[in-house]
């Protein structure tokens, strides 16, 4: 460390300071929310900054397009945007200028895409997507693997694996969707070619503190931002109903989505009725009034098309409840009474039509099954329903160690 860098960063705490204080912010912007009703809500509430915080500092120290690397954007400890359970989020720090390859082996989920985004969520906005794309635009060897570059225009070669980083883009996202949560998963890396086999330099303290103020910015604007989503797409909706399938907004070209949010006081439940899809991903969830996903590992607050249950009549019927309907599509509130609802349809060939998208009818507990034409085939017991999550918790481990 230079004298120079130590004047300019100043005593240790001014160089924490502004990410402090930002801390500080953000849990009272939290603890003010309007929709706190109980100590559960208040909880998550400060659970979900605990996540962001340590994320922030991660992708704040990720923060360099000379040197690049792909981080996982979002997870189960670090929730935010709600977060797809199906989904393994990778994102990559670029800039418009250079040029950059991405290699990686195709696993075997459901799902794998690309997209380059400009600039980033914030309070009043969504990033726009230069360019969204699963990898059927790409060309991918007998063993799966693959090669493409994303650059300037200039340099475009005219073939299908060089992409254009269009005017402003800031990131390349990269997304593992999941079926069966057993697959496989893939691998991917990615240089830039002008900086490839050199080092970065090393920060000094200067560096450092901007960091921190960069970090500081990057946590505020996420509560900010993720406290408006909902407002932007969901809460104008009529209660415990869901829109007809559109594509998704700063979403994938080939992704459509239905969305609503539900109010069940006690004693209420809401059947959805879904077509089973033919697109290679159809996935539902539940997420809390944080925009984020429930406990998706211990308790069965998602589902998709190959997880659930699929009646003789090609319907998928999901009960969304607090109290055990005893079936094996049993969608847990975990206590919630509010929260959002989610579904994706992904890698798509066209459009998903309103006959695809999914239809709520909102009962008495005691009236469920008589919604249910299938009912015996959807029973389920409690060694079932401790079998079923037993599954789930299983396969996350795997996919999060494969």
């Amino acid at each position: 460390m230079t004298g120079g860098d130590s004047a300019a960063a100043g005593t240790p705490s001014a160089v924490t300071r502004p990410f402090t204080e930002a801390i500080e912010a953000a849990e009272a912007l939290i603890a003010s929310a309007e929709f706190i009703e109980t100590d559960a809500d208040l909880a998550e509430g400060l659970d979900y900054l605990a996540g962001g915080i340590s994320s922030i500092l991660q992708l704040a120290r990720a923060h360099d397009p000379r040197h690049p690397y792909f981080v996982t954007s979002t997870g189960p400890y670090s929730k935010m945007g709600l977060d797809n359970p199906d989904t393994i989020y990778y994102h990559a720090t670029v800039d418009a200028a250079g040029t950059y390859v991405v290699r990686g082996v195709r696993g075997t989920t459901a799902d794998l895409s690309f997209q380059v985004l400009r600039g980033d969520y914030t309070p009043t906005d969504v990033p726009g997507g230069d360019d969204a794309f699963d990898d059927r635009r790409i060309p991918i060897a007998d063993d799966g693997s693959f090669e493409i570059t994303f650059g300037p225009a200039d340099g475009a070669t005219g073939g299908d694996d060089y992409f254009v980083l269009g005017e402003g883009a800031s990131m390349l996202a990269v997304r593992e969707v999941y079926g069966d949560w057993g697959a496989q998963r893939g691998r991917v890396t990615i240089e830039r070619t002008d900086t490839v086999g050199t080092a970065p330099v090393e920060p000094g303290s200067e560096r450092i503190a901007k960091r921190y103020a960069i970090a500081g910015k990057m946590l505020l604007a996420r509560v900010h931002t993720w406290f408006n989503f909902p407002k932007w797409f969901y809460l104008d909706e009529p209660v415990n109903t869901f829109t007809a399938p559109r594509t998704t907004p700063g979403g994938l070209s080939t992704q459509y989505s239905s969305v609503g949010h539900f109010d069940l006081p006690p004693g209420r439940s809401m059947v959805v009725t879904v077509p089973k899809s033919d697109a290679p991903y159809q996935g539902f969830q539940l997420g809390s009034m944080w925009y984020i996903s429930l406990d998706y590992v211990n308790r069965q607050t998602s589902l998709n098309s190959a997880q659930a249950q699929v009646d003789p009549d090609g319907m998928i019927r999901m009960v969304i409840s607090a109290t055990d309907p005893g079936v094996a599509n049993w969608i847990e509130t975990t206590g919630r009474r509010r929260g959002i609802l989610q579904f994706r349809w992904q890698r798509t060939d066209g459009p998903i039509g309103v006959d695809l998208g999914p239809v709520a009818e909102v009962v008495d507990d005691a009236d469920v099954r008589s919604r249910l034409p299938f009912a015996d085939v959807n029973a389920i017991d409690a060694d079932g329903w401790a079998a079923r999550i037993a599954d789930r918790q299983r396969a996350f481990a795997q996919r999060m160690l494969g």
